[in-house]
């Protein structure tokens, strides 16, 4: 396990951050994560992926730990179902990928999400109608207090939106998920019930969709509205979409009859962050070399030399902003390290 220090992290996040850690490494196998608490007594230690849903303030003091696990397999396999173990250092699209090729449904709709597999359940990960709990039994962590290994089942992960226990403030970096492992279905008939999925559909003539179609739908609509990190940093959508009660949305939609919305339950009704942020006038806003991106508002941006405090700064005041006008509150995506 070679370990590097003072160590610029720029190119482990997909914001580009120029931010160093004190230590850097990597671990490809589980044994390795055991030695690490041995090794560096009382340092801080962060798990991170590929950096997609950080945003670095300051220097880490401490060691960064970059998950390269590998390995796909297949573990069961009846009429009804397959289940997949996925190592947590697994590209999550080249997962995505693999599956959609088998013509096995189920995360076909979180296709071109960056990150790690191992990552997917912290943030439970979601699309287009699908989140990762829709199909995950279980995930395996190393658990850096005590040095004990640990299965999560579904329930134990305890999801909610872009929400798990992983993501707790008193289990932020106490868990390091190795394994997770999945139920996809062979020809299952995909969720194609996403308004935007109905509308590419629609335009492109697809009566009925398959599960490469959807694939390709959300490919094709994600590239088109969401900035490539390799050429402007972002960590895609910084914001969560709102919840709002059924009081509230009636209240908003009184004033604003042509705001989008889909009902998640009788009582609750889930408000796009990007169109509140764009009707207050923020996309294509630019500070400096932090920016809200011309074509989509959910989506800050680093057009350089950025600090984390300066796109920080800039969510802050959006979400003032967004307050002061809809009486809604944002509350970001990301990570804040």
């Amino acid at each position: 396990m070679e370990i590097q220090e003072n160590i610029s992290l720029r190119s482990f996040n997909t914001f580009g951050i120029d931010v160093k850690a004190k230590y850097l490494t990597s671990v490809d196998r589980v044994k390795q994560l055991e030695s690490l608490k041995e090794k560096f007594p009382g340092e801080r230690i962060l798990f991170l992926g590929e950096g997609s849903n950080v945003l670095f303030l300051n220097d880490f003091d401490g060691i960064v730990v970059r998950n390269e696990i590998k390995g796909i397999q297949m573990v069961q396999q009846t009429d009804e179902y397959e289940i997949w173990d996925i190592a947590g250092g697994e590209h999550w699209h080249d997962v995505v990928e693999l599956s959609v090729k088998q013509n096995l449904s189920g995360i076909e709709n979180l296709a071109l999400i960056p990150g790690k597999a191992g990552t997917a359940p912290v943030q439970n990960i979601g699309a287009y109608g699908r989140e990762i709990k829709d199909v995950l039994i279980s995930c395996e962590a190393f658990d850096l207090t005590n040095g004990r290994y640990r299965v999560f089942s579904n329930e134990e992960c305890q999801f909610g939106y872009r929400d798990s226990l992983f993501k707790r403030p008193e289990n932020k970096n106490r868990y390091f998920i190795y394994r997770i492992r999945l139920r996809l279905i062979p020809n299952g008939a995909p969720e194609t019930g996403y308004r935007a999925l109905q509308q590419y559909f629609t335009e492109n003539h697809i009566d009925k969709p398959t599960i490469k179609d959807v694939f390709d739908a959300v490919v094709d609509i994600r590239r088109s509205k969401l900035p490539d990190p390799a050429e402007i940093g972002n960590a895609g959508s910084f914001f969560k979409n709102p919840v709002v009660s059924l009081k509230q949305f009636e209240k908003l939609t009184s004033r604003h009859p042509d705001m989008p919305h889909y009902k998640i339950s009788e009582n609750h009704y889930k408000i796009p962050a990007g169109w509140l942020i764009e009707q207050a006038g923020w996309k294509g806003y630019r500070e400096g070399d932090a920016g809200v991106h011309f074509k989509q508002a959910l989506v800050l941006v680093n057009y350089g030399n950025a600090s984390g405090e300066d796109i920080y700064e800039l969510s802050e005041k959006i979400i003032r902003d967004i307050n002061d006008k809809f009486g809604i509150r944002l509350e970001r995506e990301v990570q804040v390290i």
